[in-house]
Parts: C-alpha cells; sequence; structure tokens
C-alpha cells in the first residue's frame, strides 16, 4: 500500500482515506479500467458505420490494439488477477453480462460471440505465452476475425 500511495503522490493515510481495504483498492482499479475500456469501445462503436456486429468488432479491435485492454497495455497484470480471483472476476462478468445486453440486437449472434471468444483466446494465450514471438500473426487474427463480423 505504501508504494501505490507513494506512485500516486498521495499520503498512505490519504490512500486509506479513499480506499481503507486492499481489497476496496483493487475494486477501484478494476471499476477504473472497465470505464476506460467501455470509453475505448464506445469510440470504436461510434466511428463503425455498419449496424450488425458493431459491438464485436470494438471488442476486437480493444484487444489487438486497445489502449484499455490489448496486448501491450499496462492493464494486463490486472485483467490477469481479474481471472483468478473470483471477487475481482464478479466486476468483469458484470461488465460483459451489461455490455452484451446493451448490445444483444446487433451483436446477439452466435457467430459474433465466436468471435468475442477467440479475441480473448488470443489475448489470453499472448498474456500467458512464455515468448510473445511466436507463430500467430495477430493483424492476420485481427483482419479475419474482424471479416466473420461483416454479416449475419
Amino acid at each position: 500500500m505504501q508504494a501505490v500511495a507513494e506512485a500516486a503522490g498521495i499520503t498512505k493515510g490519504g490512500l486509506f482515506h479513499h480506499f481503507p481495504t486492499k481489497q476496496a483498492l483493487l475494486d477501484g482499479m478494476v471499476a477504473a479500467l472497465l470505464d476506460k475500456l467501455d470509453t475505448e469501445i464506445d469510440a470504436y462503436i461510434e466511428e463503425d458505420p455498419f449496424t450488425y456486429g458493431r459491438f464485436t468488432r470494438a471488442y476486437v479491435k480493444s484487444v489487438f490494439v486497445g489502449n484499455a485492454f490489448g496486448f501491450e497495455t499496462p492493464w494486463s497484470t490486472l485483467f490477469m488477477a481479474v481471472i483468478s480471483d473470483p471477487g475481482l472476476r464478479r466486476h468483469w462478468v458484470e461488465w460483459i453480462d451489461r455490455r452484451l445486453a446493451r448490445h444483444e440486437a446487433t451483436d446477439g449472434d452466435d457467430n459474433l460471440q465466436v468471435v468475442r471468444l477467440a479475441a480473448d483466446g488470443a489475448w489470453l494465450c499472448y498474456i500467458t505465452a512464455k515468448s510473445k514471438t511466436g507463430p500467430m500473426d495477430h493483424n492476420a487474427l485481427q483482419r479475419q476475425l474482424l471479416a466473420l463480423t461483416q454479416s449475419a
């Protein structure tokens, strides 16, 4: 907690005022990450002229090149914690459930779910692999996944 306070430029007491426990701090960090991801995805959606698969395309772009979620973001370690910690995982599950409900009309197709799951798998493979320079061509995979979102 001392290191976090120092990195934030506040006292440890100030940190505890806003985050009384380590869990509260982690919850706050995950909430901030998901807010940032929402903003990023909404920006991708806004620039997408096609309705069908719009959320899925934005999600894939966030995985492959995003600032809030992508392969080379500072959030990767935190997302690994979300995967392994049931309390933190709840935040992700609630977020994705809200987004999927919000975009059910445009992204409820089973094929689009497969695309999102493939993007998740590529991200997890990249984050957990010993070598980040393996045989996967991320640009080609992104192009293929985005192509799969073009029609029902």
